[in-house]
């Protein structure tokens, strides 16, 4: 029996040694070796921060060639002084790594494609589709870019050294908390990652398209019906340029294929992509129009909104640079904000920057492919993607002339087999971090010109004011000469006449440079009317949020406008959608549905604001008419996406094709008024039974739920249930997890006053004050001003002081 019980308590106490000192996934969820992340003296614990600021005052960087000097303010902004742009640039990274070392070293992971290697099996089909789009290849081509300038390759050598001087210094106690929880060290920092978080962006902003899905619905629907439903040019577009009534120049001819649809080939499934509604606003309004007499530029971005917070607020000031503004954790300079001469922002184009080509092999073989009047051999690499706890996968990669394919028999197939290369901009060497370095220290509006022939990808309306109160606009990026409809729906690879065309010249890109109206705007709309001489193929285009801004711009009387006005309108959240489509329901729906449910949408100002519930009632109305009228979409087993409300709108209101009221699920043909009754019956019932599952009442802060959420989904460290005013079509565009990623107003006074919030905060550091101290300003429309140092001894409001020394 003595033996029996020794024999169990050995047993018991090497698993106990096992568990506590190594990691296990219990019903698939990690759960790190307890002992080490237990441990008082080295574990978690020490990622309790009370202190908001906790670097010790004096670092050591021994490449450095003097002292730098960092002041941070009450809030974690650091101001970096260094003597020279080497030493400069090498403290960003230390002190960027300081603060958010995880969230670039993660981030970095998963532009690779790299995700398996932290968390097993799960992330699979992530990391393959993140290779065969090309993000690695396409970062190490930029890469090859950047260093051939001898002045960023020193930069970005000396931002890897800042880097990896913090990640040598930290032992297993200091840590970031999510490397003890997801049990792994961060390995070094290389240029290669700079560029892939660049590449990371990219494709982000340029990574959404619709060709499988328009593919799909032209053959189903036919051309005349498909370009009813979906035009390119919906009526009543308001252009971020007002286009001349003639442009000084002509697009060269780019010779059209008999069809735009070369096959029937219809895709049953579509990728991942991200969310369509990444873009921004922004608008900077012209002296003549400001009480101070200064330009105001105004900024916000929206992305997904994740902590730690996606932007890092710094200064940065050398004898060549003294610019503020926020960082892209992982990169060099300053990615948008303000110098004593400039400031610059930037909202997505939301053009067409990828196509997809239908590869033909030639029959019993994956190593040719058709290629006009020959073939071509294809390109084999291999791919081996390490997976945490299992054995390494190795994925075929087949690159043709057109791009690595994508959509092959073993991945995204569906049982198809139909082979899709990918054409996309990311692909093409990117000066992307050589223009933001110019940007960084540009002082005037010709000087912000030129910093932007650099700016390839991805395409970006650029705005900017000076200090000379001036206002400019440029719709920026590099953009193929298409014929019409090119790269709408999936193209013949063996045809040539479907390639990309030249880019066309910088010279004969859309700009304003202070408009007769006084300012420029932008907001993801149409850059252009269909009056430019070239095809910009703008697929997922804005029709809201624009129009709110230049009604109200326009409304402001001469010399009246000021920061805090530009402040107020970025958190406006007046739905001009509900206004041009409500009233048209409640004329057309049966009197005696009289509610709770109709007096309040009757009594709705169409303000998105937390504590009403007309925002909810209309949106779950509008979702269920909307779903009924194009239930033929929806339901259909190829993916076809549907109209935009606004052209659903538009055509209510005009010309409507009569046969889509008709509902697949009844034996009936419907009509408008029938089709409205019954999607109002849906939205009571939907309404109730959330408000009965959630035990809450659903007003549009509740029902909405903005949530923030850590980038590693561990719960623990996300904000959730925000209750902000807005709606992704108004212009503070918050939804559940998506929203105004950061809010910049800068006016052009001597030093330039700026006012910022973040949807969180400074620190990357779940145990640190500052790790999402900003949220309830964000949420409630308000603001931090910022210090602009103008030198190292202004350092009034300063709280800590680092000297990073040689």
């Amino acid at each position: 029996m003595k033996i029996i019980k020794f024999s169990i308590s050995v047993v018991i106490t090497l698993a106990l040694i096992y568990f506590l000192n190594n990691r296990l996934v219990i019903q698939g969820n990690p759960v790190p070796p307890l002992g080490k992340f237990l441990d008082p003296f080295h574990g978690f614990w020490q990622n309790a921060e009370s202190d908001s600021i906790p670097f010790a005052p004096l670092s050591e960087l021994t490449t450095l060639k003097d002292s730098v000097n960092v002041f941070y303010d009450k809030y974690g902004i650091p101001h970096i002084f260094a003597q020279n742009d080497h030493d400069l640039f090498m403290a960003q990274g230390f002190v960027v790594a300081q603060n958010r070392l995880w969230q670039m070293d993660f981030q970095s992971y998963a532009a690779a494609g790299r995700i398996s290697e932290l968390i097993g099996e799960a992330a699979l089909d992530f990391d393959r589709l993140q290779r065969r789009k090309g993000m690695v290849s396409g970062a190490r081509t930029s890469l090859e870019t950047m260093l051939k300038n001898t002045q960023l390759k020193l930069f970005l050598e000396a931002y890897q050294t800042g880097v990896n001087t913090f990640i040598s210094s930290l032992k297993y106690k200091n840590l970031p908390l999510e490397y003890k929880i997801l049990d792994y060290e961060p390995e070094p920092w290389t240029p290669l990652k700079s560029a892939l978080l660049l590449q990371y962006m990219n494709d982000n902003l340029t990574g959404w398209d619709r060709d499988l899905q328009n593919t799909n619905a032209y053959l189903t629907l036919g051309e005349e019906r498909f370009k009813a439903l979906f035009p390119q040019w919906p009526a009543g577009i308001d252009p971020v340029v007002q286009s001349p009534e003639q442009w000084s120049f002509e697009a060269a001819p780019k010779e059209k294929p008999d069809s735009l649809i070369v096959s029937n080939t219809m895709m049953k499934k579509v990728h991942p992509m991200p969310d369509p509604d990444n873009g921004s606003n922004n608008w900077a309004v012209a002296g003549w129009k400001t009480k101070s007499g200064k330009a105001i530029l105004a900024s916000d971005m929206h992305l997904g909104l994740n902590a730690p917070s996606l932007w890092f607020l710094m200064q940065l000031s050398s004898p060549n640079y003294n610019v503020m503004g926020f960082a892209l954790t992982g990169n060099v300079g300053i990615v948008s904000g303000f110098n004593e001469n400039i400031a610059w922002s930037f909202t997505d184009v939301s053009r067409d920057e990828r196509d997809w080509y239908s590869i033909k092999f030639k029959e019993g073989s994956r190593s040719e492919y058709f290629y006009g009047d020959k073939t071509l051999p294809v390109e084999t690499s291999y791919e081996e993607i390490k997976i945490r706890d299992s054995t390494p996968y190795t994925d075929t990669i087949l690159t043709t002339v057109h791009g690595p394919i994508v959509y092959d028999d073993s991945f995204l197939s569906d049982g198809q087999k139909d082979y899709l290369a990918l054409k996309w901009i990311g692909h093409t060497p990117s000066r992307v971090q050589d223009a933001l370095i110019d940007l960084n220290r540009a002082s005037n509006y010709n000087e912000y010109t030129e910093a932007l022939r650099k700016w390839d990808a991805p395409s970006q309306h650029v705005a900017f004011a000076s200090d000379q109160a001036d206002v400019a606009i440029r719709v920026q990026g590099l953009l193929p000469n298409r014929f019409k409809g090119h790269g709408r729906f999936i193209m013949d690879g063996s045809d040539p006449a479907f390639d990309w065309g030249e880019f066309i010249p910088f010279e004969h890109y859309a700009f304003e440079h202070n408009p007769p109206r006084g300012f420029i705007s932008s907001a993801n709309q149409h850059s252009v009317d269909q009056k430019y001489p070239y095809e910009m193929n703008l697929h997922n285009s804005e029709f809201y949020r624009n129009r709110r801004i230049n009604n109200q711009l326009n409304a402001f009387d001469s010399s009246s406008i000021t920061p805090q006005d530009m402040m107020k309108l970025q958190n406006d959240a007046y739905g001009i959608k509900p206004s041009e489509i409500l009233p048209v329901f409640l004329d057309s729906i049966d009197k005696s549905k009289n509610s709770e449910f109709m007096t309040a949408l009757k009594e709705w100002d169409y303000f998105y604001t937390v504590p009403s519930k007309a925002p909810t009632y209309f949106e779950v109305w509008w979702r269920s008419f909307r779903n009924l009228l194009w239930d033929e979409f929806i339901d259909s087993e190829l993916p076809m996406g549907r109209p935009s409300d606004y052209h659903t709108i538009w055509m209510l209101k005009n010309d409507f094709p009569k046969e889509f009221y008709d509902h697949q699920g009844t034996s009936q043909v419907e009509s408008f008024k029938e089709l409205l009754s019954m999607s109002l019956d849906s939205a009571k019932t939907k309404i109730q039974t959330w408000e009965d599952k959630k035990g809450l009442e659903a007003t549009w802060g509740n029902y909405k739920g903005t949530s923030i959420i850590h980038l590693s989904r561990i719960p623990a460290f996300g904000t959730y249930n925000i209750q902000v005013d807005g709606q992704s079509k108004t212009i503070n565009s918050t939804k559940p997890n998506h929203g105004p990623s950061q809010r910049l107003v800068v006016e052009m006074t001597s030093p330039p006053q700026a006012w910022v919030v973040l949807p969180g905060g400074q620190s990357g550091n779940p145990g640190n004050p500052l790790y999402e101290n900003m949220i309830p300003l964000w949420r409630d429309g308000e603001y931090i001003k910022l210090n602009f140092m103008q030198n190292e001894t202004s350092e009034n409001e300063i709280f800590f002081k680092q000297t990073l020394t040689k």
